[in-house]
């Protein structure tokens, strides 16, 4: 009998996981994060509650691409994970700086596979299958059991025009369709956008209209990991007499692995490092950097607020977010929008001009997945629930006057879906959930109640109440530090030093970040926590609240 267990990624979108069991043996298909709201204070990361692995560990971990949303918990997983660890080179190449991150001696583990290539776990023989998305090194899973073929799609959308060439391997899933495939896993993000989704190249036209017009410094925020977005970038500023400087951490290492890897092709003297930037004519740089959701640490919100050491926005410069706002981070990207209007930039996003496209296969590519594979059982993955329901509407649509129908599973995170020869069904719970990482913690903490209750528990909580001018944002009166459950020795003489600490960080900080309740929140607790750290070797919950007066 196979079982599988969607572990993340079902009713909603990131944390992508699913393993499949065969008698002993279980494997895992990618191992995705998500990323917080902003109310989860504190929390920098989230992944799937792994107690089903910690039960049955994994022969093997089997990656399809290099998106966070399918890699991101890798370091996490690793350690339940008895095998190798299967994916493309530059898939690979962006795991392997997470595991050293982690001091995860793991590189001997890393097994570099090539689309049409198979390999053997136990029961389980896994095919790898070339898709297009909006990252090269992409492949969808043929994985061949004792009871029949399961294709699971992985990120994709049908790219007929790919940056590098490589094309979608639409043979490959029609010759599996013809010899019978027992179940399909499909991607289901953008179940809800008619039509096709566009190539890579359709944004070239809307970039080369803004490196025509923009008489300044240029700066587009994208992915750190839109690998084709920085090749046509990279292309153009070589046609435009344009340096190119990678600004952010993200966006430096992951530029330097796509070079590596032959993925990335920069003509020889367009590139220079960002420190190099003040050194040439705006009219003559091209910045490539991260931060287009607004993230407060991120390169571009540090420009906006000319915070940053080397980059620094103006009249007549151009600030590009080639990015789709990700659900819940619109506010933000607003702010961060407002920022680089007060230094007087021109602001082009996706609604202005056609500056993104979208990696995820619209409605008639997942029409044309399901008609190539014609599953005997359909799964919609990856998506909210409303997402995966369309997506369910939509198979019965393309396979109304087919007979048998396929039969339509609408799974949902720790669903237990059996498959054996008197049919599918889904037969139970498995443990689920999710884990709230904090990077300063040494340790994982289950859930959001767990989590913050073992932070309380231990560490106690401290709310810095700081009140500022909402028009000069100047500080008034005297910062106040409250504690809960904090109790030290000279404590008193500790939150009188905490105390100047807040007044010290408010007026060394812009105006602009002052007024910005998101920013100096953020600030506030790094620094104060920072301090606890150091003088009381404790971690209270920091909970900034700012009086706007």
């Amino acid at each position: 009998m196979l079982e599988v267990v969607p572990l993340g990624g079902l009713g909603e979108f990131g944390m992508n996981m699913l393993a499949l069991s065969w008698g002993e043996t279980t494997i895992v298909v990618d191992a995705g994060v998500m990323f917080p709201d902003p109310e989860l204070l504190g929390v920098d990361r989230i992944i799937p509650d792994l107690s089903y692995l910690e039960k049955s560990r994994a022969a093997a971990l089997v990656l399809t691409h290099g998106h966070e949303d399918h890699i991101g918990a890798v370091p996490h997983v690793v350690p339940l994970v008895d095998g190798p660890i299967y994916g493309t080179p530059l898939t690979l190449a962006l795991v392997e700086p997470k595991l050293q991150e982690h001091g995860l001696d793991s590189a001997h583990r890393l097994v570099s596979v090539q689309p049409r290539q198979r390999v053997t776990v136990g029961a389980f023989e896994i095919e790898f299958i070339r898709v297009t998305h909006s990252m090269p090194d992409c492949v969808a899973l043929a994985i061949h059991t004792p009871i029949g073929v399961v294709v699971h799609t992985g990120d994709f959308k049908i790219d007929q025009t790919p940056i590098d060439g490589e094309h979608f391997d639409v043979h490959r899933f029609a010759e599996l369709g013809t010899a019978g495939v027992l179940a399909l896993f499909a991607d289901s993000t953008n179940i809800d956008r008619r039509g096709f989704t566009g190539s890579e190249r359709d944004v070239i036209e809307a970039f080369e209209e803004i490196f025509t017009s923009s008489t300044g410094k240029l700066v587009v925020a994208a992915f750190a990991s839109s690998i084709y977005r920085m090749q046509i970038l990279v292309d153009l500023a070589s046609q435009f007499d344009r340096k190119v400087a990678f600004v952010g951490r993200g966006m430096i290492q992951n530029s330097e692995i796509a070079q590596r890897l032959g993925h990335l092709r920069i003509p020889a003297g367009v590139q220079i490092r960002d420190s190099d930037v003040g050194n040439y004519p705006a009219q003559d740089v091209l910045c490539l950097v991260t931060g287009s959701q607004g993230e407060p640490a991120a390169a571009l919100s540090r420009i906006a607020i000319d915070d940053h050491r080397h980059v620094k926005v103006g009249d007549d410069d151009t600030v590009v977010l080639s990015a789709r706002a990700i659900p819940g981070n619109e506010k933000p990207i607003g702010r961060v929008i407002n920022h680089l209007a007060h230094r007087g930039a021109d602001v082009i996003h996706e609604g202005i001009k056609h500056v993104h496209v979208s990696g995820h296969g619209s409605e008639e590519e997942l029409k044309l997945m399901l008609s190539l594979v014609r599953p005997r059982y359909f799964v919609p993955v990856h998506g909210e629930y409303r997402q995966l329901s369309q997506h369910a509407r939509v198979a019965r649509k393309v396979f109304a006057g087919r007979d048998p129908r396929p039969e339509i599973l609408l799974a949902e995170n720790g669903d237990v879906l059996t498959f054996d020869t008197t049919g599918a069904r889904i037969a139970g719970k498995a443990p689920f959930g999710r884990v709230l990482i904090d990077d300063t913690l040494t340790g994982e903490v289950g859930d959001e109640v767990l989590r913050d209750r073992r932070h309380l528990a231990e560490d106690g909580l401290v709310v810095p109440v700081v009140a500022i001018s909402k028009q000069t944002g100047a500080l008034e009166g005297v910062p106040d530090i409250i504690t809960r459950g904090f109790v030290m020795e000279n404590s008193e003489a500790l939150l009188a030093d905490g105390t100047r600490l807040l007044s010290d960080v408010v007026e060394h900080t812009s105006v602009e970040e002052r007024t910005d309740q998101g920013l100096i929140k953020e600030k506030l607790r790094v620094e104060l926590r920072r301090f606890f750290r150091k003088r009381s070797g404790r971690r209270p919950f920091v909970l900034p609240v700012i009086m706007e007066i």
